[in-house]
């Protein structure tokens, strides 16, 4: 399966992460970075094939503020997988083993980065996790053809709004203050 990430609808904010070009040589680290989410997102799309429901970079990719070491934080969304973390990670080595070229050419550019997966079904996602706090503000959505991701985080963004929910970035890291005027023995859900 051929993905055209230029052409894909959605989250506006992942043009931050594609500014084109073949080689990583001599490029800066955005372009980098994009270079690899170009070529991951094809690879997941190859591997996952059309069990695939949803794609996206979350961390300080999709921040858009990468180190040179960074991550990549990845959420990948697919129908019938297999039921343990294992399994997973076993599937999710056959993107890693079509990755391996571009991650050398990037280590050779001097960004040494890693792919790190969180792989869920799409009833795993409707369940939740605190991880997803974070990916209401720095998901970059790749691909999400049935709306299922954005609608998801766009509920979770509104019920984070109702309780007047904040990030803040405090001793080198984000936390969430999700209720601000919370009482101690109140009960509240996400």
């Amino acid at each position: 399966m051929w993905l055209r990430l230029d052409s894909l609808p959605g989250n506006p904010a992942y043009a931050r992460l594609f500014l084109g070009g073949r080689s990583m040589a001599g490029k800066g680290l955005r372009t980098v970075y994009s270079m690899i989410i170009k070529r991951l997102a094809r690879e997941v799309c190859h591997v996952y094939g059309p069990d695939l429901v949803s794609l996206g970079v979350y961390g300080s990719v999709g921040r858009g503020t990468p180190r040179h070491d960074s991550d990549i934080d990845l959420l990948i969304v697919a129908r019938n997988l297999p039921q343990g973390r294992y399994d997973r990670w076993v599937m999710f080595t056959g993107v890693e083993g079509r990755m391996a070229g571009t991650l050398s050419e990037a280590m050779a550019s001097g960004v040494e980065t890693e792919l790190s997966p969180v792989i869920k079904t799409p009833g795993e996602v409707l369940s939740g996790t605190p991880l997803f706090l974070d990916m209401v503000e720095d998901m970059v959505i790749l691909l999400d053809p049935e709306g299922f991701l954005q609608s998801y985080l766009d509920a979770l963004r509104k019920r984070l709004l109702a309780l007047g929910s904040k990030r803040i970035y405090r001793d080198g890291s984000w936390h969430w203050l999700l209720k601000p005027d919370y009482v101690p023995g109140e009960v509240f859900e996400l």
